[in-house]
């Protein structure tokens, strides 16, 4: 790996765009080869296309879904794109397939994550580049090309540019990974990706209001919008347009005026040119829908509801954890929504002591149940919510940086106070369906999430052809491609979409 300084130029020193980050991330890509990649590499690839397939179709009967795929589905165009919810035969323009795909992947919070100084899920690349893969006759080898560059973009950012402190949402690394994935998933050249990448940072950085206080639908849009913004961009480029230059470096850029500041020095560790491509193995899919950071918190509580028995002798619960889960997920955001009963199920899922108190409950989760209105207003469940709390602990918030992938964790200790005085406590560093977990995610645990979340909308028989075509992604041509789409039942989500308010499409 080739470690790259980043920091602030005043305009005067004319920075050569072979020495800025945005040139180096389109150089990265380009360079990448599907075939220097290890066979793990690309059967994760096929993982991520199966997990976010999984989750989209679980969601399609959402308000948020719907409402993206209203707004797609009056933009065709030929060859196009398919979108998650539509006829067979539908095709829209690439661009709003990307929008319409991403917020169905999103909406339940439930696919890959990566953690690291900022927050990533990288699988939000892959509907804009399944999108334009179809549109511009790629096949499935370019469509594993661009999901190892986008992966090996993304994971770069995130391991080396921190934008959670200065409150910005983490969709401006997605913006600049998906330019970079469609760009080696295309063949472009280093310099039409290099502008494309910086026309995506430019036009997807926002703030992280939409992951505060009251979580609105837009947390479920913001990756789609920034892969859709990811798809213009690397049209506009293709066609010879500039872009906001340097991006990143510019005395009134990105660092600048968003981050650290003119001072500020970041290092960003790119792969060196025939370095086998291998960041997508170090991230990791969800077994529960919440944010990551509460999965190992889930499995946590649900080995001590063995020891603790009925919750309604429980006086306190504390939870010793990380500094980001104690302000972004815990008691430390200052957010009184994450104890209101009457909140969305987008803030429930960013709240940890709902979700330690659900869990402790129920001793499961369920993807809908455990968010259900009724789920969060009883009386129990709210009176043992309001007696759970975090602190942040530095030891965990070390575990949670530490650079070795074997020791990093995203857990934390439970201690339990009892109304008799007693304690109990237990602590767990990673989900058990991390990578160093007790029961890594696998490929059958892949697919066997794929048949529990689409058994309601797609027919035992159409799941089995998606899979068949999804294990076979390496050889399909273009055309093979809409198998990646499973045959849901369109008449339930017809049915669905005539329900919803009209707009302007």
């Amino acid at each position: 790996m080739i470690e790259h300084e980043v920091r602030v130029h005043p305009s005067a020193d004319r920075l050569p765009r072979e020495d800025q980050l945005a040139w180096k991330l389109a150089e990265a890509a380009t360079g990448i080869r599907a075939a220097d990649a290890a066979p793990a590499v690309a059967d994760m690839a096929v993982n991520r296309i199966v997990d976010n397939a999984a989750v989209a179709v679980a969601s399609l009967l959402r308000r948020p879904v719907a409402v993206a795929r209203a707004q797609a589905a009056p933009h065709h165009r030929a060859p196009g794109a398919s979108v998650f919810g539509l006829p067979a035969g539908a095709r829209v323009s690439p661009e709003w397939a990307a929008w319409a795909n991403g917020t169905a992947v999103r909406e339940l919070d439930f696919h890959d994550t990566f953690l690291a100084a900022d927050y990533a899920h990288p699988g939000d690349n892959i509907p804009p580049l399944l999108a334009v893969a179809q549109h511009a006759g790629r096949s499935g080898a370019d469509l594993i090309r661009g999901i190892i560059a986008a992966y090996e973009v993304h994971v770069a950012l995130v391991r080396g540019i921190c934008l959670h402190e200065h409150r910005i949402d983490h969709v401006a690394h997605l913006g600049a990974a998906t330019a970079c994935g469609l760009g080696a998933m295309l063949g472009l050249d280093t310099a039409t990706v290099y502008q494309a990448v910086q026309q995506a940072v430019h036009t997807t950085t926002s703030t992280r209001q939409s992951r505060k206080g009251e979580i609105s639908s837009w947390k479920a849009y913001a990756p789609a919008f920034a892969g859709k913004a990811a798809v213009e961009a690397v049209d506009r480029a293709m066609r010879g347009e500039g872009s906001p230059s340097p991006v990143y470096e510019g005395e009134d850029g990105f660092l600048a005026w968003m981050l650290n500041g003119p001072q500020a020095v970041y290092s960003v560790s790119l792969p060196a040119p025939g370095e086998p491509p291998r960041a997508i193995l170090d991230t990791y899919t969800k077994e529960y829908s919440a944010e990551y950071q509460a999965q190992a918190i889930i499995d946590l509580a649900r080995r001590m509801r063995e020891k603790t028995g009925p919750t309604a002798g429980i006086r306190e619960v504390v939870l010793h954890t990380s500094h980001h889960t104690h302000h972004v997920i815990g008691s430390g955001s200052g957010d009184p929504q994450k104890y209101d009963p009457t909140a969305s199920r987008e803030t429930l899922d960013h709240s940890i002591p709902y979700i330690l108190a659900v869990a402790l409950e129920d001793g499961t989760w369920h993807h809908e149940r455990s968010y259900a209105p009724e789920r969060a207003q009883r009386p129990q469940t709210v009176a043992l919510w309001r007696k759970i709390s975090t602190v942040e602990d530095p030891a965990w918030t070390r575990r949670y940086h530490d650079p070795d992938p074997e020791r990093r964790a995203f857990g934390g200790r439970l201690v339990i106070t009892l109304d008799d005085g007693g304690v109990i406590e237990d602590e767990l560093g990673v989900a058990d369906a991390h990578p160093a977990g007790a029961r890594p995610f696998d490929r059958a645990a892949y697919v066997g999430k794929f048949r529990t979340l689409a058994e309601d909308l797609v027919t035992a028989e159409a799941q089995e052809r998606f899979l068949d075509t999804a294990h076979r992604l390496a050889g399909l041509a273009t055309a093979g491609l809409d198998g990646l789409f499973p045959v849901v039942d369109t008449d339930r989500t017809a049915a669905y979409d005539a329900t919803l308010p009209k707009g302007l499409f």
